[in-house]
């Protein structure tokens, strides 16, 4: 019988491991708690340095590992219990009750049509609200509904069920429950990704209170051809393109009183909206306050380089104190101060500012380090000991790869999640 492995988190770095494991013949259940794969990845419109569309790239990676017959996706699902040492495990997984039969539905979105309930939409980072029941992005795999509970009238009160009544196949269930499955495993891969830092407790850069201050997230969702307007570039205050932009680096991050690391690839994602915005709306401006410009990968300090020469990015090296709404509410009002030996205040106003957040671990990853009797590192990344085995934890059989052990681009995680299947691999054939 082959042995099984557990991966948790279906981001990039899950799926290239679960592929990876799959491939040498292991048994892999992947386990992602939001109802489909593909993780952060799946937000982004384009990747740097070469500007490849993210889900050209991500999608057919996201079909493979569903369709391996070597994979099991536990998607709406956490891992509720892990017990034993390596390599004799016993994992709890917790699949919630999505309250759609995912083997009679057929993903042809009429519910969704016919749902009388929005919210906002996690997905497009709140700026777009969806239904009660949904599908969390078009290129989801698998291609099943899933019923929000918590706002679903049907489920909260009993006064609605249009959603079944117009389901051809059947697959509405609202008296659907939770199911906990208990499985064997040899080895457990974890692969829980990121979450952006809550900055609008940093009052100084007006997010939720200036109405045209976005998260970089949100701006690759605004210019996504799937996003919430269309691949429009336009600013919430009043709907108008945007001519000049300001970009605020390391906002949380490098920072004592917040989080002190550098989140690896700020630099690199501003220099990238920055050209993207200007594929976008060609008379467009970009500004991009930093730190210190850390473009280390292959073919990065080029990217920064050629946004500069080609798309007239401007570069300043500054922190801005303060961010303000402009005259009318629309627009912004950024001051910074000058470097050099002369240095003086400057209030600049911008149509539009994107900040960029410190990048942390995944929320509840506290909560599954203790639950796996693993250790967190001072900035509550999972711990990797030794750096001779960069990919192991403090308990033998637990490993990590991407972001949950510490900041890193797409390329790396990739890259590190196939190590970590070589990993596993060393391990259970026999390797100390």
């Amino acid at each position: 019988m082959a042995k099984r492995v557990v991966v948790i988190g279906g981001g990039i770095a899950g799926i290239q491991a679960s592929l990876d494991l799959a491939d040498m013949g292991y048994q892999v259940h992947l386990v992602e708690k939001t109802p489909s794969i593909g993780g952060r990845m799946a937000q982004l419109d384009k990747t740097f340095p070469t500007n490849d569309c993210s889900m050209c790239i991500l999608s057919p990676k996201m079909i493979m590992c569903a369709g391996h017959e070597n994979v099991k996706l536990h998607t709406y699902s956490e891992v509720d219990s892990v017990e034993g040492d390596f390599p004799h495990f016993r994992v709890g997984i917790r699949e919630k009750a999505r309250r759609v039969n995912i083997d009679r539905c057929t993903g042809c979105g009429d519910c969704v049509v016919k749902c009388p309930v929005k919210i906002p939409n996690e997905f497009e980072e709140n700026i777009s609200k969806r239904r009660a029941i949904y599908l969390p992005f078009p290129q989801a795999v698998p291609r099943k509904m899933t019923i929000d509970a918590e706002n679903c009238r049907q489920v909260t009160s009993g006064k609605c069920g249009v959603c079944k009544k117009v389901c051809q196949a059947g697959a509405i269930e609202y008296d659907q429950k939770d199911k906990l499955v208990h499985l064997d495993a040899s080895a457990v891969v974890v692969a829980t990704g990121f979450d952006l830092a809550d900055v609008s407790v940093l009052k100084q850069y007006g997010l939720g209170t200036c109405k045209d201050v976005v998260t970089s997230l949100q701006l690759e969702r605004i210019l996504s051809a799937s996003g919430p307007t269309g691949g429009h570039l336009v600013r919430a205050s009043d709907g108008m393109e945007p001519k000049k932009l300001a970009f605020i680096q390391c906002v949380g991050s490098r920072d004592e009183r917040m989080y002190k690391y550098c989140s690896s690839v700020c630099c690199m994602y501003a220099t990238k909206e920055s050209i993207l915005v200007r594929e976008h709306v060609p008379d467009i401006n970009s500004t991009i306050f930093y730190m210190d410009m850390r473009a280390t990968g292959k073919g990065f300090q080029e990217f920064v380089q050629r946004a500069e020469k080609n798309y007239g990015v401007r570069y300043v090296r500054s922190r801005p104190a303060n961010v303000q709404p402009a005259n009318g509410g629309s627009g912004v009002l950024v001051s910074y101060e000058t470097r050099g030996l002369a240095g003086e205040q400057v209030t600049e106003e911008f149509d539009m500012l994107v900040l960029c957040p410190a990048l942390v671990p995944s929320q509840g990853a506290p909560e599954l380090a203790k639950l796996l009797g693993i250790e967190l590192d001072e900035d509550k990344f999972l711990k990797a000991p030794s750096p001779r085995h960069p990919v192991d934890t403090t308990k033998k059989g637990i490993l990590i790869c991407g972001f949950a052990g510490a900041p890193m681009d797409i390329p790396d995680s990739v890259a590190q999640a196939s190590g970590v299947a070589a990993r596993v691999a060393e391990l259970l054939e026999g390797g100390a």
